[in-house]
């Protein structure tokens, strides 16, 4: 069985993001950069299965810059076997249709597929709706939110969880899937993993490699525009009540103040 794991270089989510004044795009050379914590859940997920179906290989798959391979390694580092990394300076400000679309020609570019596993949303992005995409693109079903992913010969069953309640879905592959960040519990690389990961193979691709039309894909192509952006408002200072006797009555005046009761 032959598993892509779609995963993200994002801004770490404790450093302080910015946008670019010129375009409104995330400027991503003024944050720390990690792999996204999601797609760790979505690449223990396809090692699972690999472990629990013989003969099966992970290949990790991302979309960015050069650094993104930092992004990749940790992958491998957990067990991935190889990777595919497509990066073009053209694909910057690409937004999420025309990033859908230069991911599955990248998916092309690795070989047949059996399962192509993804993380629920970005932090960076929160659309949540990528997974879907690239399955409707691929033209093969999409099944999100996972809890549980269950391979039994060519079909797949998942344990589908949101707010509104289960649901079980099951499909033939190949197929698309989401995992939710309860799946599991990432396995730290070993240091014996970390050494390996240096040795596996890595290719990267242009837009050209993967058959993408340039005009395509980056700020020019996008089907979204930025029109203005603001830096967050710094925090304002609390109100303070000093109890002289009716401490009580002033808070419930703040709180009715503010709508709360």
């Amino acid at each position: 069985m032959n598993i892509v794991v779609l995963v993200k270089q994002v801004p770490d989510t404790y450093s302080e993001r910015k946008l670019k004044s010129s375009d409104g795009s995330l400027d991503r050379d003024a944050t720390d950069a990690v792999l996204d914590e999601i797609n760790e859940r979505a690449v223990e997920a396809a090692l699972q299965l690999k472990e629990a179906n013989d003969g099966s290989e992970v290949t990790v798959l991302t979309m960015g810059p050069d650094r993104a391979t930092d992004a990749i390694r940790k992958a491998l580092s957990m067990g991935a076997d190889k990777a595919v990394h497509l990066s073009d300076e053209a694909l910057a400000g690409s937004d999420a249709v025309s990033t859908a679309k230069a991911l599955v020609k990248a998916i092309g570019t690795a070989g047949e597929f059996d399962l192509v596993l993804a993380g629920n949303e970005a932090s960076d992005g929160r659309g949540g709706a990528m997974a879907a995409m690239v399955a409707d693109l691929l033209g093969v079903p999409a099944l999100t939110h996972a809890r549980e992913i269950t391979i039994e010969g060519t079909d797949v069953k998942v344990r589908r969880e949101t707010d509104d309640g289960v649901t079980f879905l099951s499909a033939q592959l190949p197929a698309v899937i989401s995992v939710s960040e309860k799946i599991n519990e990432p396995r730290y690389p070993s240091f014996k993993g970390i050494m390996a990961a240096k040795k596996k193979p890595v290719s990267t691709i242009t837009l050209a490699d993967a058959g993408i039309d340039a005009s395509e894909v980056g700020l020019a192509g996008a089907l979204t525009t930025v029109t203005s952006s603001s830096p967050k408002p710094p925090k304002s200072a609390g109100e303070k009540v000093e109890d002289e006797g009716d401490g009580g009555a002033k808070i419930a005046a703040f709180l009715v103040s503010q709508k709360l009761i």
